[in-house]
């Protein structure tokens, strides 16, 4: 490939370097056609340069060098013909099904995940940890700070959130507790509020927590030589339902804020800033991405014939940059920093799953499936995952507004996360304290239905087929065997 100096161009003779520039605004269809009209241009066509372009075009292999691979064309194969195999077993509901479970944390209270990393709180007072990359669900429990009243039980966990450095959990009796994910399961940080907490928040690429108690905003982030400290401590004149850190924020950390109906911009080492505020429309939902900011808000409705709708605000101008939504029901739940770029994904508690073109300003996909209010929701470029109120987990195929498959468990599903392969979703019990329980851990009277459930689904059938231990030597055998609505997605044994 390195002899040839000149390529032959009709009847002009054209250096490598040069007809190698040239080759370079063709695409796969037509670096094909080229590589049939002479060796000389299948050699040329089928450059490695060529190839590790359009791969990294693509979003293929993002973090390898052209070095790593001695045949990109074929690279680039591949990685396409997994995604097509990972979209049909979305599709058709193939892969394998798993619940993770801890007995002794008793009810499942809060649940978060990040990378495929997920973090339970229980009514126990524990935290547990499971890395689903891997087939060994068993992860360490975090070791809690005792409270204020010593060594007794730990009180109700109220919120967790972890990201790819840091777990934090806060308890029912203001409690905060921060670890590390490299150094172990003892809390590299931990203070207390007077009160339980309304809201907590963590940057999701840094290492910044946010908590709300009482009237008060907390901010609480780590020097340069790791020593935490508290750079904001904001006065909100009223309770606040809502808080997130906004990512990819240089320098001292940022917060949004909604109390009520007044959404508020805290910036550490700053005064706190009101960004939206209409006397009687409280926020209903908010979500939080780079420079934006996304929130519902509850109009008067029935009585002046004014819908609800979704509000967008860039952080940086302070101003509201479009409205979209129109809908006689409450937003429950909006997702921004996870969908799409210009995309925003909502649901309502009118049972229905808006997607909108916030270019346009409008809805370009609605769709209805749940019998109650829709409480979590994401999207991605081809399919949206939603959780209701009753417990249905339902997966839309955007373009054709259809539902593709549904999952029911006993529980709201209050958070669901997925990426190309896996899907996370956790059903939450609204009664911590199930009625004729007992203090007992081993107290028959609480059925694990009462416990709530989460789930691990795993597309990529291919992944098991490579490891040499079989499935069911793998399975801990915590379930319970045999299929759920006779769907294909077996528990791990079931593949024998």
């Amino acid at each position: 490939q390195n002899e040839i100096n000149e390529v032959p161009f009709f009847d002009v003779q054209l250096p490598y370097e040069l007809a190698l520039k040239i080759f370079q605004y063709l695409g796969k269809a037509e670096l094909g056609r080229c590589a049939q009209v002479s060796r000389t241009w299948k050699i040329l066509a089928e450059d490695e340069v060529l190839w590790y372009r359009l791969c990294q075009e693509e979003g293929y292999l993002l973090d390898m060098s052209i070095s790593d691979h001695s045949c990109w064309k074929l690279a680039l194969k591949n990685c396409r013909a997994r995604e097509h195999m990972l979209k049909t077993n979305w599709k058709n509901r193939v892969g394998a099904v798993s619940q993770l479970h801890y007995e002794p944390g008793r009810v499942l209270c809060d649940v978060h995940c990040c990378d495929g990393v997920v973090m339970a709180g229980y009514s126990s007072g524990e935290v547990k940890l499971w890395d689903t990359r891997t087939w060994d669900y068993r992860a360490p429990v975090l070791a809690a700070v005792p409270g204020p009243g010593g060594a007794g039980a730990l009180p109700h966990v109220s919120f967790v959130r972890i990201n790819s450095s840091l777990a934090v959990a806060a308890h029912e009796d203001g409690t905060v507790s921060v670890w590390s994910l490299l150094l172990g399961q003892e809390p590299i940080h931990h203070f207390q509020h007077n009160q339980h907490l309304q809201a907590l928040a963590l940057a999701p690429g840094g290492a910044a927590v946010a908590t709300a108690s009482g009237f008060q905003v907390r901010l609480e982030s780590p020097d340069d030589r790791g020593f935490w400290q508290t750079p904001g401590t904001f006065e909100i004149q009223k309770l606040v339902n809502f808080l997130n850190l906004v990512p990819d924020v240089t320098g001292s950390p940022v917060a949004v804020a909604a109390a009520e109906d007044i959404v508020y911009l805290l910036k550490a080492e700053a005064p706190g800033r009101i960004l939206h505020s209409v006397y009687g429309q409280p926020v209903t939902c908010l979500d939080v991405a780079a420079h934006k900011a996304a929130f519902g808000i509850k109009t008067f409705g029935w009585l002046l014939n004014e819908p609800n709708q979704i509000l967008l605000y860039n952080l940086e101008t302070n101003q509201c940059v479009t409205k979209v939504g129109n809908s006689m029901g409450d937003f429950s739940c909006v997702n921004l920093h996870s969908s799409p770029p210009n995309m925003l994904v909502a649901g309502n508690k009118d049972r229905r799953v808006r997607v909108f073109d916030l270019r346009r300003g409008e809805a370009v996909c609605c769709v209805q499936g749940h019998q109650l209010g829709v409480c979590s929701v994401q999207m991605d470029e081809w399919k949206v995952v939603s959780g209701g109120e009753e417990g249905l987990l339902c997966v839309w195929d955007q373009r054709m507004a259809t539902k593709l498959w549904e999952m029911h468990a006993r529980h709201p599903v209050r958070h669901v996360w997925f990426d190309s392969h896996s899907l996370i979703t956790a059903n939450i019990p609204e009664e911590k304290n199930p009625r004729g329980s007992s203090i007992t851990e081993d107290d028959p009277s609480l059925h694990r239905k009462y416990r709530g459930v989460i789930y691990s689904y795993d597309f990529s059938v291919d992944q098991l087929a490579v490891d040499s231990v079989l499935p069911i030597c793998r399975s801990s055998y915590d379930e319970v065997s045999g299929y759920s609505y006779n769907i294909g997605l077996a528990v791990p044994y079931d593949s024998i």
